[in-house]
């Protein structure tokens, strides 16, 4: 009885941090994914106004 009475904090802290740690790495990729379609965006937009000039 005393083991659980130890255990059981930990067990709900997982059950917290699990879902907001992998929330956290799925928004990461997210930002990622939005910098490099910016930076591509970007590449076009300068390639195309060298093109005009």
């Amino acid at each position: 009885m005393e083991v659980f009475a130890l255990i059981w904090p930990f067990i709900l802290m997982l059950f917290i941090y699990l879902p907001f740690l992998a929330f956290y790495i799925y928004l990461m990729v997210l930002i990622v994914k939005l910098a490099r379609r910016g930076i591509r965006a970007l590449d076009i937009y300068l390639d195309e106004k060298e093109r005009r000039v």
